[in-house]
């Protein structure tokens, strides 16, 4: 178990996370130190506010600013292949992260029998990883949790940070019964001891390939969220997730299929319509969700499967389920016009998000004719586009391109015989949706990009694309 008190500790990048970790490392007496590579990181007022006695390194991490250095904690957007970082790493020093300071914390409290936080030591993990939908299955879970009577922390990547929720139970006196926690592929590289009671892996496609040398290199560290002992939740519709079942360990699957055992989640068709169902028994008609989309009811599966891997009943997590209206910029409805409807969808950033949420709209279009008019683009992350092609010709009636990498998304999309436009904002790429759309189609931002080259960040992307639809809207109603 890693002591805190007295350790030299440097914190590697000053985002939400970076803070947190400093705050915490403060909270357990360690001797803190902070490091960024940009000039002006966004949290170092912040710091100096409420840590002022923390030396920070401004500029290019050189070994000078490691010398004499016990731990690294470094924050997600840092890299391990960072040079400095390496040549550390290659001196003995360990290196972790937000979650794996969380997780030695409440290791530290199991072992001692809690005796100095009430609930830390029975207090369950639920963990939620994968490309696609993560946000929205780690709130889903959350509200299960709630609707099952728990007291429940939702925390990690999904917000807020994992260590400042946590300073905030142990600052009331009393951990939560249940965390729910979100986890990238960066926060998990650094994470080895978090002991999670059971933990779902959705789903994997190209991403972050400018990080990671391969998509293998991306799927080893989505695995690690299974290096504890609990129950791993699968998705039989994805392959990279089910080759991750371990021998020994208890395995439950969801997918968008009949399921093949008793415990297991799916769809069952009764009368023509899908319902979510755990083996042979149908628990709730798909139409009653009130999140769009074919691959929101996957999510919704998900969820159900992860919480009842932890015993929780099943009545009140489908309540929570029908409760439900989903996060924002995720296939969120945000008007109509005409009966074109359109959905923001600005937090797909990969191309496999972009390709579930066109098959989950043309499930559920309006009209036999309907179709999908996709805005995409944007910084491409070094990704193939070509999973795009199949997925356009099949849903879609044109495509709206924007950002730094519209020409590469072209190029993949030749030979489908869809209507490809270019916009120079995002103002004319929805007008010249709404030009292209007939009435019961549906307009969708779903980039399958970054949104740096023209936005401050996806939200920011989102908020861009409500206004121009609201300009819409207003004008028809006026």
């Amino acid at each position: 178990m890693m002591e805190l008190k007295g350790k030299r500790v440097l914190v590697l990048g000053l985002g939400e996370t970076g803070l947190s970790m400093a705050r915490w490392l403060a909270r357990e007496r360690a001797d803190v130190r902070a490091a960024d590579t940009r000039a002006a990181p966004p949290g170092l007022e912040q710091l100096r506010r409420v840590l002022p006695q923390v030396a920070v390194a401004c500029g290019e991490f050189t070994d000078v600013i490691f010398s004499g250095i016990d731990l690294v904690a470094i924050s997600p957007g840092v890299p391990l292949a960072d040079p400095a970082v390496r040549r550390a790493g290659a001196r003995g020093v360990p290196v972790v992260g937000d979650i794996e300071l969380f997780a030695q914390a409440l290791l530290r409290d199991r072992n001692s029998g809690s005796q100095a936080q009430p609930g830390a030591a029975s207090a369950r993990i639920l963990a939620v990883t994968g490309t696609n939908g993560k946000s929205t299955v780690t709130a889903l879970a959350g509200a299960m949790c709630a609707a099952a009577g728990l007291d429940c922390e939702i925390a990690g990547n999904i917000g807020p940070a994992a260590l400042d929720a946590l300073r905030r139970r142990r600052e009331a006196g009393r951990d939560p019964e249940t965390w729910v926690l979100e986890l990238s592929s960066f926060q998990l590289e650094t994470t080895a001891t978090l002991d999670a009671s059971a933990a779902v892996m959705l789903n994997l496609s190209e991403d972050h390939l400018d990080r990671y040398a391969s998509l293998q290199e991306y799927a080893n560290a989505k695995a690690r969220v299974f290096r504890g002992s609990g129950v791993q939740v699968l998705n039989r519709d994805d392959p990279h997730s089910l080759s991750m079942a371990l021998p020994g360990r208890s395995t439950i699957t969801f997918g968008l299929d009949e399921p093949g055992s008793p415990a297991d989640f799916g769809l069952l068709v009764r009368s023509g319509t899908p319902w979510l169902a755990q083996g042979a028994t149908p628990l709730l008609a798909v139409t009653r969700l009130k999140l769009a989309g074919l691959h929101n009811a996957g999510n919704a599966l998900a969820a159900l499967a992860l919480c009842s891997a932890v015993g929780l009943p099943l009545a009140p997590l489908l309540a929570a389920l029908t409760e439900f209206r989903g996060l924002p910029h995720r296939v969120e409805l945000v008007g109509a016009k005409g009966g074109v409807r359109f959905y923001d969808d600005s937090k797909g950033t990969n191309v496999g998000s972009t390709v579930a949420a066109l098959a989950g709209l043309s499930e559920t279009a309006r009209g036999q004719d309907a179709r999908v008019v996709l805005i995409a683009g944007g910084e491409g992350k070094s990704q193939d586009f070509s999973p795009l092609k199949p997925a356009v010709k099949d849903a879609a009636r044109a495509v709206v391109l924007i950002g730094r990498d519209a020409r590469l998304i072209e190029d993949a999309l030749q030979g489908t015989a869809v209507t490809v436009l270019r916009a120079a904002s995002m103002e004319e790429a929805v007008a010249l949706a709404m030009s292209a759309a007939r009435p019961g189609d549906a307009v969708l931002l779903s980039p399958a990009c970054a949104s740096f080259d023209m936005f401050r960040n996806y939200g920011h992307r989102g908020e861009v694309f409500r206004e121009a639809v609201k300009r819409i809207t207003d004008a028809t109603a006026r």
